[in-house]
Order: structure tokens, then sequence, then C-alpha cells
């Protein structure tokens, strides 16, 4: 089975609510169809499902405001991206819950791409929990959309970052970062922090005490290897390696704020068995300075 990462067909997929965070998804969405010549499509989630009383179902006149807003939200967002010259765009109302419907939209997606911030009840929703869930279980990359530097004149002057641990998680994460530097005409920063747990916390002195070079110089063999593997299909991608002695997650927080996309595997090295997203990805959804991609390795 081709690895999710590398799908290199379908749509991309924005998650919408009418609120702030989801019309800069719907422009991240726009542009990313337009770079990978794709089309886009809206989606927005009436669900109906927990408006149940019980076993006692909403009323019509509630289910036609609800259809009615959705409608609303939905032509407002795509008049706001839709270009002459641009993808095509389309709209999707569903009955089902935000989760359950981008799960089933993530069968044939390129991307899933949600704001960072919701609308009134929907704030923890596609603020979160919904980018949580849908992260560590989506059939393809989602994406945070977060900051506004991405939509900057400069933004293309930015790399994009990839965090890289050797894990089957990191291979998916790469694979994506080199499409998406590639489309960008992006400089690739390839990142690996090898220590979640500084040595000055660890044993009360400085790391150099401890002889961490060879761990150094195995890191740099292991990032140089995996990077390796994707270089001849994007040959016009210039990659940078940067092997540091950091927690992972400040490592590539520190780069969100000059990069224009920050790419990680949903799991890592350190992730715990049973955890769908790890705490670096956790940190990335919530703290990140510009969009984040997540990949999720498929099961072999």
């Amino acid at each position: 089975m081709m690895n999710q990462a590398l799908r290199l067909t379908g749509p991309i997929v924005v998650g919408t609510d009418g609120s702030p965070g989801a019309g800069a998804a719907a422009t991240w969405g726009m542009q990313a169809a337009d770079r990978h010549e794709t089309s886009l499509e809206l989606w927005h989630a009436l669900a109906i499902p927990d408006y149940y009383l019980g076993t006692v179902p909403p009323t019509e006149d509630l289910l036609r405001k609800l259809e009615h807003r959705g409608d609303s939200i939905l032509r407002e967002a795509a008049d706001a991206v839709t270009r002459a010259d641009g993808p095509a765009v389309t709209t999707r109302l569903c009955e089902e819950s935000a989760v359950p419907a981008l799960l089933g939209a993530s069968d044939t997606a390129r991307l899933i791409v949600l704001g960072s911030t919701g609308h009134s009840r929907f704030t923890a929703l596609f603020g979160g929990s919904v980018t949580t869930a849908l992260a560590g279980r989506a059939r393809c990359p989602v994406v945070s959309v977060r900051g506004r530097s991405w939509d900057l004149p400069t933004a293309g002057e930015r790399p994009v970052v990839v965090g890289v641990d050797g894990s089957r998680g990191a291979r998916a994460a790469i694979a994506a970062a080199f499409d998406e530097a590639c489309v960008r005409g992006a400089e690739l920063i390839a990142v690996h922090a090898w220590e979640d747990v500084s040595a000055s916390r660890s044993f009360g002195d400085p790391a150099g005490s401890y002889g961490w070079g060879s761990f150094t110089e195995s890191a740099q063999r292991m990032l140089t290897r995996e990077v390796a593997e994707y270089r001849d299909g994007y040959p016009d991608v210039e990659v940078r390696q940067v092997v540091v002695h950091d927690e992972p997650r400040q490592e590539l927080l520190r780069w969100s704020v000059q990069a224009q996309l920050v790419v990680v595997g949903s799991r890592g090295r350190g992730g715990f068995r049973g955890l769908l997203l790890g705490s670096t990805g956790q940190s990335l959804i919530h703290h990140a300075a510009c969009p984040v991609l997540i990949t999720r390795a498929e099961k072999s």
C-alpha cells in the first residue's frame, strides 16, 4: 500500500464553521489546492446527533435552522476563496459531527485542513480536539493553520521544517515535507533534536562532561540516512540538516517562528503505546507560530 504521505491525488478538504480561524484555513487550503493542482472542498458539520435529547430527535424547526446556518457558512466561505482562474471549489454539508465526517473525507482527500480557533461551541473542536483526533486517526495528512506569516508576501522565502527521529512516522513526515518544499520552491530544513531531557537537569552538570559528541555524530548519521532516501526524487529541493541537543517540541516551536510550514509525524519514538498523537504534535497544534502538517504512517 502506498504510504499516505505520498498520496498525490485527491482534493484539499477544509473544515469550516464560520469563524476567523476557519476562514484562514479556507484561504490556506485554496493556496494548497492551487500549488498541488487539485480541487478544494469546504465541509461543514451540522453535528445533528449532538442535538438528540436521549432518544428524542431535534425538531424540524431546529433542523431547518441548522441547515440554513450551515448553507450560509459554506456559501460565504466559498465566495471568499473562489477565483475565476483558481481551483474548483465545492461545498459539503454533513449531518454528522466534525470528527466522523472528516475522518470519512480523509479516505480520499490529499489533505484535511483546520483552523486553529473555532466559533462559539465549536471553539474547542476546531481549535484542538477535532484536530488532535484527526491527526492521530485520519488516513491523509492533517494541517492546523496557525499564525498569519504564511499569508505574507515574504512567506515564500521561509523554509519548510520537518522533525526527524528515525521512526516510521517520521519517514512519512519527510516524504510530505519534501513534496511541500518542492511545490513551494522552498528550502527544506530537517531537524533532529536527539534528547528529550537536558543533561543539566538529568545529571546536574554540563553536557560536555558526559561525552555527548558520540551521540551527536550518531544522530547526524541517522538524519543523513533518513533524508537521503528522498533526495533523488526531489533534486531541486535544497536541504539543510540540523542536529541539536534539546527537547524536540521546543526546538520545532522555535523553528516555527521562521518557517512557512512545520511537518511532523503523529507519533515518534517517544510516543506511548495507544497514544494517537504524541506530545510534540500536541504542542505544535496549540503553540506553533506557523501552520503545522501532521502525517500518520500506514500500518504495515
